[in-house]
Protein backbone atom coordinates (compact mmCIF):
# COMPACT_ATOMS: atom_id res chain seq x y z
CA UNK A 1 0.00 0.00 0.00
CA UNK A 2 1.03 3.62 -0.95
CA UNK A 3 1.12 5.56 2.42
CA UNK A 4 1.54 9.67 2.16
CA UNK A 5 3.18 11.89 4.84
CA UNK A 6 2.37 15.47 4.78
CA UNK A 7 4.25 17.33 7.53
CA UNK A 8 7.56 18.75 8.36
CA UNK A 9 11.25 18.16 8.31
CA UNK A 10 13.35 19.68 10.63
CA UNK A 11 16.94 19.78 12.86
CA UNK A 12 15.88 19.51 16.62
CA UNK A 13 19.40 21.47 17.37
CA UNK A 14 18.99 20.74 21.71
CA UNK A 15 20.87 22.96 24.32
CA UNK A 16 21.35 22.11 27.71
CA UNK A 17 21.77 25.47 30.52
CA UNK A 18 23.65 24.11 33.49
CA UNK A 19 21.57 25.96 36.00
CA UNK A 20 17.94 27.77 36.09
CA UNK A 21 16.54 30.48 34.04
CA UNK A 22 14.45 31.88 36.85
CA UNK A 23 17.84 32.91 38.66
CA UNK A 24 19.21 34.75 35.54
CA UNK A 25 15.73 36.49 35.17
CA UNK A 26 14.65 39.48 36.96
CA UNK A 27 10.98 40.04 37.22
CA UNK A 28 10.68 43.81 37.92
CA UNK A 29 12.96 44.37 34.68
CA UNK A 30 10.76 41.96 32.41
CA UNK A 31 9.41 44.75 29.87
CA UNK A 32 13.49 44.98 28.81
CA UNK A 33 14.57 41.57 29.00
CA UNK A 34 18.34 40.99 27.64
CA UNK A 35 19.69 37.78 28.92
CA UNK A 36 22.09 35.30 27.69
CA UNK A 37 22.55 31.65 28.70
CA UNK A 38 25.90 29.66 28.07
CA UNK A 39 25.11 26.48 27.41
CA UNK A 40 27.21 23.53 27.58
CA UNK A 41 26.99 21.58 24.47
CA UNK A 42 24.63 21.12 21.75
CA UNK A 43 23.01 17.63 20.02
CA UNK A 44 21.77 17.90 16.79
CA UNK A 45 18.40 15.43 15.89
CA UNK A 46 16.80 15.22 13.03
CA UNK A 47 12.95 15.75 13.56
CA UNK A 48 9.59 16.87 12.34
CA UNK A 49 6.15 15.43 11.83
CA UNK A 50 6.77 14.03 8.49
CA UNK A 51 10.38 12.69 9.46
CA UNK A 52 9.43 11.28 12.41
CA UNK A 53 6.50 9.32 11.36
CA UNK A 54 8.37 7.55 7.96
CA UNK A 55 10.99 6.53 10.78
CA UNK A 56 8.90 4.39 12.88
CA UNK A 57 6.83 2.91 9.66
CA UNK A 58 10.12 2.15 8.47
CA UNK A 59 10.88 -0.05 11.47
CA UNK A 60 7.53 -1.71 11.05
CA UNK A 61 9.00 -2.59 7.18
CA UNK A 62 6.47 0.25 5.63
CA UNK A 63 7.84 1.99 2.80
CA UNK A 64 6.08 5.47 2.95
CA UNK A 65 6.23 8.30 1.08
CA UNK A 66 7.34 11.61 2.63
CA UNK A 67 5.92 14.99 1.32
CA UNK A 68 7.45 18.19 2.65
CA UNK A 69 10.01 20.99 1.42
CA UNK A 70 13.91 20.80 2.77
CA UNK A 71 16.42 23.33 2.65
CA UNK A 72 20.36 23.76 1.39
CA UNK A 73 21.60 21.88 4.22
CA UNK A 74 19.78 19.26 3.92
CA UNK A 75 22.67 16.47 3.65
CA UNK A 76 22.89 14.72 6.82
CA UNK A 77 19.07 14.20 7.14
CA UNK A 78 19.02 13.21 3.55
CA UNK A 79 21.70 10.70 4.06
CA UNK A 80 19.47 9.43 7.05
CA UNK A 81 16.22 8.83 5.26
CA UNK A 82 18.44 6.77 2.39
CA UNK A 83 20.10 4.91 5.26
CA UNK A 84 16.38 4.25 6.24
CA UNK A 85 15.44 2.62 3.20
CA UNK A 86 12.78 6.00 2.68
CA UNK A 87 12.46 7.78 -0.79
CA UNK A 88 13.51 11.15 -0.99
CA UNK A 89 10.92 11.82 -4.43
CA UNK A 90 8.53 13.58 -2.75
CA UNK A 91 10.53 16.28 -0.95
CA UNK A 92 11.00 19.30 -2.47
CA UNK A 93 14.14 21.22 -2.15
CA UNK A 94 14.06 25.08 -1.48
CA UNK A 95 18.33 25.95 -2.19
CA UNK A 96 17.75 29.83 -0.71
CA UNK A 97 16.29 28.99 2.64
CA UNK A 98 17.66 26.55 5.38
CA UNK A 99 15.82 23.43 6.63
CA UNK A 100 12.90 24.09 9.34
CA UNK A 101 14.77 23.90 12.90
CA UNK A 102 14.18 23.84 16.19
CA UNK A 103 16.57 25.51 18.71
CA UNK A 104 15.90 23.95 22.51
CA UNK A 105 17.80 25.13 25.54
CA UNK A 106 16.51 23.41 28.67
CA UNK A 107 17.27 24.20 32.28
CA UNK A 108 18.32 21.97 35.31
CA UNK A 109 14.61 22.21 35.90
CA UNK A 110 13.24 21.18 32.41
CA UNK A 111 12.06 24.65 31.98
CA UNK A 112 12.59 25.39 28.10
CA UNK A 113 13.11 28.15 25.75
CA UNK A 114 12.66 27.41 22.49
CA UNK A 115 13.20 29.74 18.83
CA UNK A 116 11.96 28.02 15.64
CA UNK A 117 13.21 28.64 12.07
CA UNK A 118 10.38 27.04 9.35
CA UNK A 119 12.49 28.18 6.92
CA UNK A 120 11.99 26.04 3.72
CA UNK A 121 8.91 24.78 5.13
CA UNK A 122 7.11 28.23 4.57
CA UNK A 123 6.75 26.62 0.93
CA UNK A 124 4.88 24.21 -0.57
CA UNK A 125 6.09 21.23 -1.54
CA UNK A 126 4.38 20.97 -4.60
CA UNK A 127 3.84 17.06 -4.95
CA UNK A 128 1.37 16.08 -7.93
CA UNK A 129 0.10 12.44 -6.59
CA UNK A 130 -0.21 11.39 -10.34
CA UNK A 131 -1.82 8.28 -10.82
CA UNK A 132 -3.30 7.93 -7.15
CA UNK A 133 -6.57 6.82 -6.50
CA UNK A 134 -8.51 5.49 -3.66
CA UNK A 135 -7.46 1.65 -3.62
CA UNK A 136 -4.36 0.77 -1.95
CA UNK A 137 -3.33 4.31 -0.54
CA UNK A 138 -3.79 6.23 2.74
CA UNK A 139 -2.38 9.30 4.29
CA UNK A 140 -1.88 12.08 6.69
CA UNK A 141 -2.18 15.22 6.44
CA UNK A 142 0.50 16.48 10.16
CA UNK A 143 1.32 19.68 11.09
CA UNK A 144 3.88 21.71 8.31
CA UNK A 145 3.54 23.72 5.67
CA UNK A 146 -0.18 25.80 5.87
CA UNK A 147 -0.33 26.16 2.16
CA UNK A 148 0.32 22.39 1.86
CA UNK A 149 -2.19 21.02 4.73
CA UNK A 150 -4.97 23.36 2.85
CA UNK A 151 -4.28 21.71 -0.75
CA UNK A 152 -3.53 18.29 -0.07
CA UNK A 153 -6.96 17.79 1.74
CA UNK A 154 -8.85 18.88 -1.33
CA UNK A 155 -6.39 16.92 -3.51
CA UNK A 156 -7.28 13.79 -1.15
CA UNK A 157 -10.87 14.36 -0.97
CA UNK A 158 -11.30 15.14 -5.09
CA UNK A 159 -9.24 11.40 -5.55
CA UNK A 160 -11.09 10.00 -2.66
CA UNK A 161 -7.67 8.88 -0.87
CA UNK A 162 -8.95 8.46 2.53
CA UNK A 163 -6.57 10.37 5.39
CA UNK A 164 -6.06 11.27 8.64
CA UNK A 165 -5.99 14.86 9.94
CA UNK A 166 -3.67 15.77 12.10
CA UNK A 167 -3.55 19.96 12.80
CA UNK A 168 -1.36 19.63 16.38
CA UNK A 169 0.86 22.60 16.20
CA UNK A 170 -0.30 23.82 13.19
CA UNK A 171 -3.64 24.97 14.37
CA UNK A 172 -2.69 28.57 16.10
CA UNK A 173 -1.84 28.99 12.14
CA UNK A 174 -5.27 27.81 11.11
CA UNK A 175 -8.29 29.00 10.77
CA UNK A 176 -11.92 27.88 12.06
CA UNK A 177 -12.51 27.77 8.38
CA UNK A 178 -9.73 25.99 8.08
CA UNK A 179 -10.33 23.35 10.53
CA UNK A 180 -13.86 22.64 9.49
CA UNK A 181 -12.85 22.27 5.48
CA UNK A 182 -10.18 19.51 6.96
CA UNK A 183 -11.75 18.00 8.97
CA UNK A 184 -14.90 17.23 6.62
CA UNK A 185 -13.96 14.37 4.70
CA UNK A 186 -11.21 12.92 6.82
CA UNK A 187 -11.06 9.40 8.07
CA UNK A 188 -10.33 10.63 11.47
CA UNK A 189 -9.27 13.21 13.25
CA UNK A 190 -6.31 12.58 15.92
CA UNK A 191 -5.01 14.96 18.75
CA UNK A 192 -3.72 15.36 21.91
CA UNK A 193 -6.28 16.38 24.56
CA UNK A 194 -5.38 20.03 24.62
CA UNK A 195 -5.71 20.74 21.35
CA UNK A 196 -8.97 18.97 20.95
CA UNK A 197 -10.41 21.30 23.17
CA UNK A 198 -8.20 24.22 20.29
CA UNK A 199 -9.79 22.86 17.54
CA UNK A 200 -13.60 22.64 19.63
CA UNK A 201 -12.81 26.55 19.97
CA UNK A 202 -11.61 27.29 17.37
CA UNK A 203 -14.36 25.65 14.67
CA UNK A 204 -17.21 26.42 17.08
CA UNK A 205 -17.82 22.34 17.04
CA UNK A 206 -18.94 19.99 19.84
CA UNK A 207 -17.36 16.88 19.35
CA UNK A 208 -20.63 15.04 18.20
CA UNK A 209 -20.59 17.86 15.28
CA UNK A 210 -17.03 16.97 14.29
CA UNK A 211 -18.38 13.40 14.16
CA UNK A 212 -20.81 14.34 12.13
CA UNK A 213 -18.00 15.36 9.47
CA UNK A 214 -15.62 12.09 9.72
CA UNK A 215 -15.88 8.54 11.25
CA UNK A 216 -13.69 8.87 14.35
CA UNK A 217 -12.03 11.03 16.65
CA UNK A 218 -8.86 9.94 18.16
CA UNK A 219 -7.37 11.84 21.35
CA UNK A 220 -3.92 10.86 22.68
CA UNK A 221 -3.33 11.43 26.57
CA UNK A 222 0.07 10.92 26.91
CA UNK A 223 1.23 8.61 30.02
CA UNK A 224 -2.99 7.90 30.46
CA UNK A 225 -3.32 6.30 26.88
CA UNK A 226 -5.87 6.96 24.31
CA UNK A 227 -9.21 7.16 23.42
CA UNK A 228 -11.17 6.21 20.33
CA UNK A 229 -14.77 8.11 20.16
CA UNK A 230 -17.35 7.35 17.29
CA UNK A 231 -20.57 7.33 16.99
CA UNK A 232 -20.90 8.62 20.62
CA UNK A 233 -18.92 5.91 21.85
CA UNK A 234 -15.50 6.16 23.76
CA UNK A 235 -13.02 3.27 23.67
CA UNK A 236 -10.19 3.99 25.76
CA UNK A 237 -6.63 2.76 25.30
CA UNK A 238 -4.09 2.42 27.90
CA UNK A 239 -1.00 3.46 27.20
CA UNK A 240 2.00 0.54 26.49
CA UNK A 241 4.55 0.01 29.27
CA UNK A 242 7.78 1.51 28.26
CA UNK A 243 10.80 -0.45 30.03
CA UNK A 244 12.12 2.97 30.82
CA UNK A 245 11.06 6.82 30.49
CA UNK A 246 13.44 9.61 29.25
CA UNK A 247 11.93 11.69 27.37
CA UNK A 248 8.62 11.81 25.64
CA UNK A 249 8.93 14.12 22.12
CA UNK A 250 7.90 12.23 19.45
CA UNK A 251 5.98 9.80 20.91
CA UNK A 252 3.11 11.55 19.12
CA UNK A 253 3.91 10.94 15.85
CA UNK A 254 5.20 7.33 16.80
CA UNK A 255 1.49 6.49 18.19
CA UNK A 256 0.23 8.05 14.54
CA UNK A 257 3.50 5.49 12.41
CA UNK A 258 1.59 2.49 14.93
CA UNK A 259 -1.93 3.16 14.00
CA UNK A 260 -1.32 3.49 10.54
CA UNK A 261 0.35 0.78 9.97
CA UNK A 262 -2.81 -1.42 11.70
CA UNK A 263 -5.17 0.70 9.37
CA UNK A 264 -2.94 -0.65 6.34
CA UNK A 265 -3.14 -4.14 7.96
CA UNK A 266 -6.82 -3.88 7.86
CA UNK A 267 -7.01 -3.97 11.85
CA UNK A 268 -9.84 -2.56 13.69
CA UNK A 269 -9.45 0.69 14.96
CA UNK A 270 -9.06 -0.59 18.68
CA UNK A 271 -5.91 -2.92 17.47
CA UNK A 272 -4.48 -0.57 15.34
CA UNK A 273 -4.45 2.26 18.42
CA UNK A 274 -3.11 -0.31 20.68
CA UNK A 275 -0.15 -0.99 17.55
CA UNK A 276 0.44 2.95 17.87
CA UNK A 277 0.62 2.89 21.70
CA UNK A 278 3.29 -0.05 21.24
CA UNK A 279 5.24 1.86 19.11
CA UNK A 280 5.30 5.11 21.29
CA UNK A 281 6.56 3.11 24.01
CA UNK A 282 10.13 3.11 22.50
CA UNK A 283 10.56 6.78 21.68
CA UNK A 284 10.03 7.36 25.19
CA UNK A 285 13.41 5.58 26.05
CA UNK A 286 15.70 7.78 24.10
CA UNK A 287 16.38 11.34 24.04
CA UNK A 288 15.44 12.38 20.26
CA UNK A 289 12.69 11.36 17.96
CA UNK A 290 14.45 9.21 15.77
CA UNK A 291 16.91 8.05 18.35
CA UNK A 292 14.84 4.60 18.69
CA UNK A 293 15.11 0.65 16.68
CA UNK A 294 13.66 -1.90 17.25
CA UNK A 295 13.34 -5.43 14.81
CA UNK A 296 9.64 -6.39 13.77
CA UNK A 297 9.53 -9.40 16.19
CA UNK A 298 10.48 -7.02 19.34
CA UNK A 299 7.89 -5.06 18.34
CA UNK A 300 4.97 -7.64 18.27
CA UNK A 301 6.30 -9.01 21.30
CA UNK A 302 6.11 -6.20 23.42
CA UNK A 303 2.62 -5.76 21.82
CA UNK A 304 1.33 -8.54 22.99
CA UNK A 305 2.53 -8.53 26.36
CA UNK A 306 0.43 -5.51 26.54
CA UNK A 307 -2.81 -6.37 25.19
CA UNK A 308 -3.27 -9.70 24.62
Amino acid sequence: MQIYISGSLAYDRIMNFPGRFQDHILPEKIHIINVSFTVNGMNEKFGGTAGNIAYNLALLEESPLIVASAGKDFEAYEKWLHKNRLSLSGIRKIFEEFTACAYITTDEADNQITGFNPGAMKYPSLYGFNGSSTDNTLAIIAPGCIEDMRTYSRIFKEKKIPYIFDPGQSIPSLSGKDMMEMITGAQMLISNDYELEMIKKGTGWSKDDILQSTEAIITTLGEHGSVITSSGHDVYIPAAKAASLHEPTGAGDAYRAGLIKGLVMQKELTEAAQMGSTCASYVVEKHGTQEHRYTIDEFWQRYHENYS
